[in-house]
């Protein structure tokens, strides 16, 4: 009987300590173009965001342009640190969006750059300062 018992404390307390809550991140950025804001989910184990949305004005073929975007695959995280590039797609060439982050992610505060290009098409919002925060 209290093997079973001590089986049972010991599965709760590995489960309640591996089993966390995905977190939704919205933030701002303090450069680039006004009113410009992001979002992304941090995964439930901590290691990959996903939904990142990038949503803002960029410059575009000489001109300024509203946008809506985001890579449809994650970004890996490694022990609180984001640092990855993201071509979409993959073999798209010239034309394809490219998705550069870079950031810390500590708790439910988060902070780094952004930058999104479309080479091909002279598209680019330049390196963005983030910060963002989960509620």
């Amino acid at each position: 009987m209290k093997s079973k018992r001590r089986f049972f404390i010991i599965a709760l307390f590995f489960l309640s300590v591996n089993t966390f809550a995905q977190k939704k991140f919205t933030g701002t950025f303090s450069n680039g173009y006004k009113g410009a804001k992001m979002s992304f989910i941090l995964s439930s184990n901590g290691k990959e965001i996903k939904d990142f949305t990038f949503e803002g004005y960029w410059r575009c073929a000489g001109s300024t342009e509203l946008i809506t975007a985001g890579p449809t695959k994650s970004f890996p995280v490694h022990q609180g640190k984001i640092q990855s590039i993201i071509v979409e797609p993959e073999n798209g060439g010239s034309s394809a969006f490219r998705f550069n982050i870079n950031g810390l992610i500590n708790g439910k505060q988060a902070s780094g750059t952004f930058r999104m290009s479309v080479t091909g098409l002279s598209c680019d919002t330049y390196e963005l300062n983030w910060t963002a925060k989960s509620l």
